[in-house]
């Protein structure tokens, strides 16, 4: 009779505990965490700015990665701050509710990422092989068919995936082995059967991210037929193609990891797991501003104009 009380309490409250093997070497994870965060911030806001301000910038193919730099700046505020603060202060402290809004907010928006690098493989292929019609696809009207259905797919998926989460009753403890909410990290400390949050997780992983992958690669196996068989030089527009199929394929490789090291017997620390869960969040938050922004001419050229304008007002 003793142990019925135990058994009936859930926990309601829980504490993120990430790194904790690391000791006192824990809070300097806040110096190269805290640049990555501020590089992140400041680069996706300067390229949402530049993209806003300047109309030569409004085109589909700049408005994506202007979308691309808002996701980018949404997801380190997301689990970033509380991250710091744990390093620092110890304050890892989290409601099941705020949890759970966390998980949602980190897999919806990385799942809309991974549909976004499709959007752009589409605006590339009606670019390159469908030029004469590209304005008429990609009215917004017509790209619409393209966005509502992997966006339901997207919401669908990741609502079941939470929700399935929130039912669940904790009672073994009420300590997450990580520096945010991940859905298995807080999954494996139910006391109950965990089977089919297990499946939803791994439906959300095959049926978005690698999907999408799929779906990009084939795109680009026909952008780059299209473009051999006509026997004209886009160098610039497989340069893109080439610098996209990387940042997926590393994105899929960091997701997949992230998602499976949870399900299989290995002998991967505990830190090595979360901080291979981090990078695949942050570090793309870090990256894409530079791959998709610095190295795109026109978006180069017009941060140029902005800086020369801030820096010597006199001389324009």
């Amino acid at each position: 009779m003793k142990d019925l009380p135990t058994q009936n309490i859930s926990f309601t409250d829980f504490k993120l505990v990430g790194f904790y093997s690391l000791g006192e070497w824990r809070p300097l994870l806040f110096i190269p965490f805290v640049l990555m965060f501020l590089l992140a911030i400041t680069a996706n806001s300067i390229l949402i700015y530049l993209i806003k301000s300047q109309t030569s910038l409004h085109s589909p193919m700049y408005v994506l990665i202007g979308v691309m730099a808002v996701l980018d700046l949404i997801i380190p505020i997301f689990f970033v701050p509380n991250m710091l603060l744990s390093f620092l202060f110890n304050w890892s402290g989290i409601s099941l509710t705020g949890c759970l809004i966390q998980m949602f907010g980190l897999h919806f928006i990385g799942t809309f990422q991974s549909t976004l690098l499709f959007w752009m493989a589409l605006d590339r292929y009606f670019a390159i092989c469908k030029p004469l019609h590209y304005h008429k696809f990609m009215e917004v009207s017509n790209f619409l068919k393209f966005v509502v259905v992997p966006v339901m797919r997207n919401g669908l998926l990741v609502i079941t995936m939470v929700s399935l989460a929130g039912k669940l009753s904790f009672c073994a403890t009420n300590v997450i082995d990580h520096s945010f909410c991940e859905h298995m990290a807080l999954v494996q400390l139910a006391c109950g059967d965990i089977t089919v949050n297990n499946i939803v997780g791994l439906m959300c992983a095959f049926l978005i991210t690698t999907a999408d992958f799929i779906l990009i690669t084939v795109s680009y196996v026909v952008i780059f037929s299209s473009v051999f068989r006509s026997g004209e030089t886009h160098s610039k527009a497989i340069n893109t193609c080439v610098t996209h199929i990387i940042i997926m394929t590393l994105s899929l490789i960091s997701a997949l990891t992230a998602f499976l090291l949870y399900r299989i017997r290995n002998n991967i620390s505990s830190s090595n797991r979360i901080f291979i869960s981090i990078m695949y969040l942050l570090v793309p938050s870090c990256l894409h501003p530079l791959i998709y922004g610095w190295r795109t001419k026109e978006i180069r050229l017009t941060f140029l104009k902005f800086i020369n304008a801030k820096v010597f007002p006199l001389k324009n």
